[in-house]
């Protein structure tokens, strides 16, 4: 599957500048009592171009881990246990390593506040702007299902986007309670063609999807980060609402873009995508990076290139056993 092609990256990522620049990582801040673990510490400032392409490796990172947890639900529909087995220990990779050791990089995780703040833009502009478009645009091009499910998200968004709020004025001030996260309907993904027709309904659900899977990552770092810092019912309230963005949204969306097939071609999308990024995505970031002597980014980008490789040779023996 193609996962880095470059689009608008999710608001409150960062903020890049022009390629020419050399721009700091976000500002991290230590929790109580000392400094952070070395995974939260951004080193240096980096190069406008590493930090793009560490946006997009992320998202890509994100993307995939999303994809492999439904092609691994339909490969258990199908009586295909290792096959499952696989793409759950390749999403947990994806995940737990790969993202893990963007986020520093990018300087994602700041501290409690500065996490709801970056939360609090990103919902805010997906229920003001990004899914109220995505809908007129699906009801213009005859695809009301996509266009109640786009209205549906962008009043998830909302209603998050206020959580959020509640929960940043009892960090700051210390005062009140935060709220209680919320429940995903959980939504099955099973294999099946695209339900809708457009061109650009087509193309808004995988940006959306693209958004999703990443604002669940990003969520789950959050919540580590909560807990790291003393605050338990904060980290609930990234942990369900990170639920929601996957389980829900990314998995509605998904359904309407005919995401998952055939076991078969879901094991040839991935060994398409993993090799793309082992030889070309990767190895591409990584020589940008040592241009510019971003060597931490640059040995990031060539050791995930590598478990690229690895996945695909895993995906590709998966696939010619069932040949």
């Amino acid at each position: 599957m193609s996962r880095h092609s470059i689009r608008t990256l999710v608001v409150g990522l960062c903020a890049l500048t022009a390629a020419s620049q050399a721009v700091p990582a976000l500002a991290l801040v230590a929790p109580a009592g000392g400094a952070p673990p070395a995974p939260h510490t951004a080193a240096r400032a980096l190069h406008a171009q590493t930090l793009a392409d560490l946006a997009t490796a992320m998202k890509g990172e994100a993307y995939a881990h999303a994809v492999y947890g439904f092609f691994a639900a339909e490969a258990d529909r199908q009586d295909l246990p290792a096959v499952g087995k696989l793409f759950r220990s390749t999403a947990q990779t994806e995940l737990h390593e790969h993202l893990h050791e963007a986020a520093p990089l990018l300087g994602m995780v700041g501290g409690n506040a500065a996490n709801l703040r970056q939360a609090i833009e990103g919902e805010t502009y997906e229920h003001e702007v990004m899914y109220r478009r995505f809908a007129e645009e699906a009801r213009q091009d005859g695809d009301p299902e996509a266009a109640k499910l786009f209205g549906e998200i962008a009043a998830d968004e909302g209603r998050h986007r206020d959580a959020f709020r509640t929960a940043l004025a009892v960090v700051t001030t210390g005062g009140g309670t935060i709220p209680a996260p919320p429940k995903a309907d959980m939504v099955s993904v099973p294999a099946g063609m695209p339900k809708v027709k457009a061109a650009r309904t087509k193309a808004n659900l995988d940006t959306a999807m693209h958004g999703e899977g990443l604002a669940h990552a990003k969520y789950m770092l959050f919540a580590a980060h909560a807990r790291q810092t003393g605050n338990a019912a904060l980290a609930r309230l990234w942990e369900g609402t990170a639920e929601v963005e996957l389980r829900e949204h990314f998995a509605g969306e998904a359904v309407l873009a005919g995401l998952v097939r055939d076991t078969r071609e879901n094991l040839r999308m991935a060994v398409t995508g993993e090799r793309d990024e082992a030889t070309t995505v990767y190895p591409g970031f990584a020589e940008r990076a040592t241009a510019v002597g971003d060597s931490a980014a640059a040995r990031f980008f060539r050791d995930t290139a590598a478990d690229e490789a690895r996945h695909a040779a895993a995906f590709q023996k998966a696939l010619d056993r069932m040949s």
